[in-house]
């Protein structure tokens, strides 16, 4: 482990340098993407700058190709000093690195405001920002989406909705969408739909996810469906994800805002039919009747209308399952999304 000791990297294709608020076994979809991109590039060398949120975990780690340095006190404050640390931390280690090095910001966060720090005393580094966030982030963090955005170099949005927020925010450089993915290998291949009433969403206890809304829908379902069930994993690990959903007949999430919305596409890996809302970047996967079913924001009687459609429809059904599986095959498989950001990679520290 003497690798991850001095901080140096061995040969390759050059170093991309990782700010991140937040990384497994926190469990998001950045932190997702992460781990999905990182593990299928290998011409890259990955250094890692974290927050280290719990005593419990290493300060320092090797998973997969990244070396991680989880900074600060091991509590909830150490998000607010990341900045400061992963700057100094990153010119303690840079002297090390195999060159070219580039900066890789996750979501307009901490960890990206110590990517801008570093950037703006390193201008000859490129500085990539990968912006994940909903609507509702972006309404919270406008201060700081600006000033790390004036820093990047290129910039890359999980959906065509952000990419039109980054634009609105002022931001007039290098820019393209490149989605997040799912590991398909994890959920098998799904067989004939099932003809089960067991309603599925893995979400987060947060209002964007709107649970409450389907906590309301399924009360109206369960008068006509008595035998129906509901399942909410609000804590579920990224390994147990699977297992889960192949548990289940459909999958729901009724959300107030997305970025994305990848555990949409894990629920179509795994052989489920989808009810979403057509908010942020739900829309750039979820055709209506063709790969899910969109229903209303904040409407929990048109929500149980859509389950109700999908509990009597198995033609429906199983139409959504054929074409949602087709599209994460063709369209959202980490392998597809890795080599977008090798070769964007590739390209920005070229023209540096």
């Amino acid at each position: 482990m003497e690798e991850i000791k001095d901080g140096k990297v061995k040969a390759g294709g050059g170093t991309a340098v990782i700010f991140s608020t937040a990384y497994l076994p926190l469990v998001g979809g950045a932190e997702t993407a992460l781990k999905g991109i990182t593990d299928n590039i290998d011409n890259f060398h990955f250094i890692l700058l974290t927050s280290r949120f719990r005593k419990s975990l290493p300060s320092t780690e090797k998973i997969g190709n990244t070396v991680i340095y989880r900074l600060g006190f091991g509590n909830s404050l150490d998000k607010y000093f990341l900045p400061l640390f992963s700057f100094f931390k990153f010119i303690s280690v840079k002297n090390n690195l195999q060159k070219p090095v580039l900066f890789w910001g996750m979501m307009a966060s901490y960890g990206s405001i110590g990517a801008m720090l570093s950037k703006i005393f390193f201008p000859r580094i490129p500085f990539v920002l990968t912006i994940q966030e909903g609507d509702r982030e972006w309404e919270k963090n406008k201060f700081w989406w600006r000033r790390i955005l004036s820093k990047a170099d290129f910039v890359t949005t999980i959906s065509s909705f952000l990419l039109v927020e980054v634009r609105k925010a002022g931001y007039a450089g290098k820019a393209e969408i490149i989605h997040n993915g799912v590991d398909l290998e994890k959920y098998g291949t799904p067989g004939k739909s099932k003809s089960g009433k067991t309603i599925v969403s893995i979400s987060r206890r947060v209002y964007k996810n709107g649970l409450d809304v389907l906590e309301r829908a399924f009360d109206i379902v369960k008068k006509k469906f008595p035998e129906a069930e509901l399942k909410i994993i609000s804590d579920a690990k990224h390994e147990d994800v699977p297992r889960y959903l192949s548990e289940a007949d459909i999958f729901v999430r009724p959300s107030r805002s997305e970025g994305l919305g990848t555990a949409f596409l894990e629920a179509m890996a795994a052989g489920l039919p989808i009810i979403a809302t057509p908010v942020g970047g739900i829309p750039d996967f979820l055709k209506d009747r063709e790969t899910g079913l969109f229903t209303k924001v904040d409407d929990p009687e048109d929500l149980a209308e859509k389950i109700e459609m999908l509990f009597n429809d198995e033609k429906l059904r199983e139409k959504l399952i054929i074409n949602g599986r087709k599209l994460v095959e063709e369209k959202y498989q980490w392998p597809k999304i890795a080599r977008d950001m090798e070769r964007m990679f590739d390209s920005l520290l070229w023209k540096f």
